[in-house]
């Protein structure tokens, strides 16, 4: 990144970097009190923030009709502003994956292995906070409660970069976290938005080794990208949904345009919305799922064989783009294929490697579609829209990593933990 000189003989890029270290630092002494906070304190303060954002509804969606404002006039795309959306049924949303994490069991301190050695030390593995979590993410505020809840829960401090989409929703939304904080007596800068920063407060992020312990973007491909290949900071890589259904010859007709319409169209926005159909040749449902997505005001991009099976359906010419475009949008990709292997080789070619499925009335080849495809959610016989922390009783996700590290799919309050051994003895040293 070019810097501009100040008149100071400081740089601009310099000033953020020390502002953003600071917060840091300010972040990792919060980070200390919440590793010794217990789970009755973490809850409390869970549930006050519940309540702080109920009673502040009103506030937090004029702050949104804002951002929601200067995104039309950006010209922002419908898809876009779905995700930027706010409303009284997704703070309610917001507010009941609050008390359900306030419900689940403390991740710290968890017991993961030990024993006591045939010379008397006696050592166990234990679950941690990782300290400081970051966190850079466009144009979602309902993230922002996300983090910061999933992070309070799991002892960690949290930094939020979430884009200047978003802005007067997270400023609004971080101010009532941090005071909600306050008022069960834990430290405010155990949240703090890097959002004044900019772009620069970005970069000074993904800068901070030693000072941010682990980073994770969340967004479109160019955003995870450029934090995978730029950061210093241990990245958690979260993917785009290139997310395929494949359509196999025994499927019930009706359970399959049930399952497609649910994965297409329930929400356009998010990365768990199939974006690619295969349909095997022998198909009997292959039609009727076509028809169901027009029907539904789903475009429809269809190779050769698709375009047959189509019949008199309006439908667009799939070119090599379209395989591995996650669209967020009214469009899917339809591809004919004979059998299952052509299939799995077509997800293995295009696959982000976040969620594929198999609808199939065939015991063997569903467990074949779950023994070969390396993603990191595989459905069998329902919508794809069930990889979601909250649907799987995570209570919330910081996001869905399709990395194969420690964290893979949604990430709820155990991947946000790491480990500590504890070794004790009786005066014991080593021959």
């Amino acid at each position: 990144m070019s810097l501009d000189t100040t008149a100071t003989g400081k740089t601009h890029m310099t000033d953020v970097t020390q502002a953003v270290h600071h917060h840091a630092d300010q972040a990792r002494n919060a980070s200390r009190v919440l590793a010794r906070a217990d789970r009755d304190w973490k809850d409390l303060a869970l549930r006050r923030i519940a309540e702080r954002l109920d009673s502040n509804r009103a506030a937090i969606l004029a702050a949104n009709a804002k951002d929601l404002e200067a995104g039309r006039n950006n010209g922002t795309s419908d898809a876009l502003l779905d995700r930027l959306k706010l409303t009284d049924d997704r703070i309610d949303g917001l507010i009941a994956a609050l008390h359900e994490l306030a419900g689940l069991p403390d991740p710290v301190g968890g017991f993961v292995r030990g024993e006591t050695l045939p010379n008397g030390l006696r050592m166990r593995q234990i679950s941690v906070p990782m300290g400081v979590v970051g966190a850079i993410y466009e144009a979602r505020p309902n993230v922002t409660v996300d983090i910061a809840g999933l992070a309070l829960k799991s002892g960690n401090a949290a930094l939020l970069r979430g884009g200047s989409a978003a802005l007067n929703s997270n400023q609004t939304l971080i101010a009532i976290i941090r005071d909600a904080l306050e008022s069960v007596s834990l430290p405010r800068d155990a949240v703090v938005s890097m959002d004044e920063y900019g772009r620069e407060g970005a970069a000074a992020m993904m800068e901070a080794r030693g000072k941010i312990d682990v980073l994770i973007p969340r967004g479109g491909r160019e955003l995870i990208q450029r934090v995978v290949t730029t950061a210093r900071v241990p990245v958690i890589e979260t993917g785009e949904g290139n997310v395929h259904i494949f359509l196999d010859e025994s499927a019930d007709t009706e359970m399959a345009v049930d399952i497609l319409l649910n994965a297409k169209t329930q929400r356009l926005s998010v990365c768990n919305t199939v974006e690619t159909l295969l349909i095997d040749a022998k198909a009997q449902a292959g039609y009727a799922v076509l028809e169901a997505l027009h029907n539904a005001g789903v475009r429809l991009h269809v190779d050769p064989r698709a375009a047959e099976l189509a019949g008199s359906l309006p439908t667009l010419e799939a070119g090599e783009e379209d395989w591995a475009n996650e669209y967020l949008d009214s469009d899917i990709a339809v591809k004919v294929v004979d059998g299952i292997d052509e299939a799995m080789e077509h997800i293995r070619r295009y696959s982000t490697g976040h969620t594929e499925a198999i609808i199939t009335n065939n015991l063997a080849r569903s467990e074949r579609f779950i023994a070969e495809v390396d993603s990191a959610a595989v459905i069998v016989n329902a919508s794809t829209r069930f990889t979601d922390g909250s649907q799987l009783g995570l209570g919330a996700e910081v996001g869905i990593s399709t990395q194969k590290m420690h964290a893979r799919g949604p990430m709820g309050l155990k991947e946000l933990t790491t480990t500590k051994w504890i070794v004790q003895g009786d005066g014991h040293v080593r021959k």
